[in-house]
């Protein structure tokens, strides 16, 4: 039995007021006033599911009236519950398509780059991604593939962002991730710690990633860059470059299904 819910029945409800607040206001690197950028927002019933199961904290959840979740049952009796038809759902939300909950929940501590490091033996690195989606889909594979956590640079996007969570389907929060300063400075710290440093590339001169010779105990870190730029020239200097084979006219991949790949032939 749902316990402790509320059924709202307009729009401007300050109840649910907080719903509205969108990644850039949530976003710890950009605080905003106006919302309490401590949060982040989960969506869908797996996702949701998966933030529980993590240990996250809940704030609030806004559910489909007609259709309820079982999910629901999950929280606490003291955090509200509110109900209300799709057509306000969906004018809080932003989303042209009904979800059958969203949830806010308190972001956990951040780690320290040394503590994900730590115990790790794979890890991919993030330069300069800031699609939420391709940092969301590229950790889904890591998480599926054997790889222990990935570290993200201060101009990727988010990976608690709504759509990131959304496209991990909520695997984001299970594997342990940190930022790191730019790179490639930002790189001294996993040198330190003994991992080789590879990166990819659609540069000819590469080495495939099926030629590359790595014992399952090597501790390597996969350097990803963006879809426009690639990685910086900086951060290929001090990594080894590796790239997938493509046919010819083919120059490149999408960089989370590179990453999928990627993590299937390095991946513990």
């Amino acid at each position: 039995m749902i316990r402790n819910w509320e059924v709202v029945g307009e729009v401007e409800d300050p109840r649910v007021a907080r719903f509205r607040w969108r990644d850039p206001q949530l976003d710890p690197r950009q605080p905003r006033p106006e919302a309490p950028y401590g949060l982040f927002v989960a969506e869908g019933d797996l996702v949701v599911e998966r933030a529980l199961a993590a240990g996250l904290r809940p704030d609030a959840v806004l559910a489909d009236r007609r259709r309820p979740p079982a999910v629901l049952e999950r929280f606490a009796p003291d955090v509200p519950v509110y109900l209300a038809d799709a057509s306000i759902t969906k004018a809080l939300t932003g989303f042209g398509v009904v979800l059958d909950v969203v949830a806010l929940f308190h972001r956990p501590p951040a780690r320290s780059l040394g503590e994900v490091l730590e115990t790790a033996r794979r890890v991919l690195v993030f330069e300069r991604i800031d699609n939420p989606a391709n940092v969301g889909a590229i950790v889904r594979s890591a998480a599926a593939l054997g790889f222990d956590g990935f570290v993200v640079d201060p101009t990727s996007a988010d990976p608690l962002a709504r759509r990131a969570a959304r496209a991990s389907m909520g695997t984001v929060f299970s594997l342990p991730w940190a930022r790191c300063s730019p790179l490639p400075d930002g790189l001294a710290p996993l040198r330190t710690a003994g991992f080789r440093l590879l990166a990819l590339t659609p540069a000819p001169t590469a080495v495939e990633l099926g030629d590359l010779a790595f014992a399952a105990s090597d501790r390597l870190a996969l350097l990803l860059g963006s879809e426009r730029e690639g990685l910086s020239a900086e951060a290929l200097a001090v990594s080894e470059p590796v790239r997938i084979p493509m046919v010819h006219g083919v120059d490149s991949l999408n960089v989370a299904a590179a990453a999928a790949i990627a993590c299937y032939a390095l991946g513990g």
